[in-house]
């Protein structure tokens, strides 16, 4: 088993379809079967489900001890708060390694292992563990596949041979110094829902001088269906999708100083003041 015992995933959790549940259980899967680590799964939702739906699959398909910490808030909101979300688990994380995670991505073993080592020596504050362009595969996920996978020491030529190539660019994973997150602001919470956080947190992290690095390596996203908070519209889902553009188009104007001010001074940081 590969020793990532010095990083936390911080995994924000809303089960909205059959799919998005096996996919949950097929990550969390692959991860306490191939690396000694930490896993914080933070679910928000009208009504518990991970806990006794979830958990009991991943129980039995792991034969040791797992490090993992599920919390439940009830929330009536149709609207998942993802970034608000992440920075609760964060602000939980004792590790020097934060990975903010989507519950549908995969990656090869060695993607994770040289991404950590990259935080852990020091070359770069924020690791991007897939390239940018035509570095993702969209696979077409079944019960069937995905058990194979497991199965067979979570061979990826069973997810090739189900999946097409598609581009990459900002979201899915990052892999995080903890310190420097904090330091660079964290998530933003002003941007609410779906929205374009994914390239203004690169935007910003580039921006301010940390250093940001990339794996040219292939990343694997379980393909499932689309609720609200799957939808980068607010048509079809997020209604603040307006206001979220319009704080992206604001914050692209700033140069470094100006960014370094308006992260200095965000309310939603005064929660997390204490560490």
């Amino acid at each position: 088993m590969v020793d990532l015992s010095n990083a936390t995933f911080i995994i924000p959790l809303r089960i909205e379809s059959s799919d998005r549940m096996r996919n949950i259980v097929t990550l969390l899967c692959y991860l306490f079967d191939n690396f000694n680590t930490n896993v914080i799964v933070k679910e928000v939702d009208k009504q518990p489900i991970f806990k006794e739906t979830v958990l009991p699959q991943i129980e039995e398909f792991v034969d040791h001890d797992i490090n993992l910490v599920h919390i439940f808030e009830q929330s009536d909101d149709s609207v998942f708060y993802r970034m608000q979300i992440l920075n609760e688990m964060l602000s939980m994380c004792k590790t020097d390694v934060v990975i903010n995670y989507d519950c549908d991505v995969l990656m090869p073993i060695q993607t994770y292992v040289d991404a950590y080592q990259s935080i852990l020596d020091g070359t770069h504050d924020v690791v991007y563990p897939y390239g940018n362009g035509n570095y993702q595969k969209k696979v077409h996920a079944t019960d069937e596949i995905v058990s194979e996978f497991l199965n067979n020491n979570s061979d990826f030529s069973i997810f090739d041979s189900n999946s097409e190539v598609s581009t990459s660019d900002f979201g899915w994973a990052q892999f995080f110094n903890k310190k420097s997150y904090i330091r660079g602001g964290m998530e933003n919470e002003n941007f609410r829902g779906s929205s374009p956080e994914d390239k203004e947190r690169f935007f910003r992290f580039t921006m301010l001088g940390y250093n940001v690095g990339r794996i040219d390596n292939w990343i694997y996203h379980l393909e499932h269906s689309r609720g609200q908070n799957s939808w980068p519209t607010s048509v079809q889902g997020n209604p603040y999708m307006k206001e979220n553009f319009e704080l992206w188009g604001a914050l692209q104007q700033m140069n470094k100083q100006q960014l370094e001010e308006y992260y200095s001074n965000q309310e939603y940081l005064q929660k997390y003041v204490s560490f």
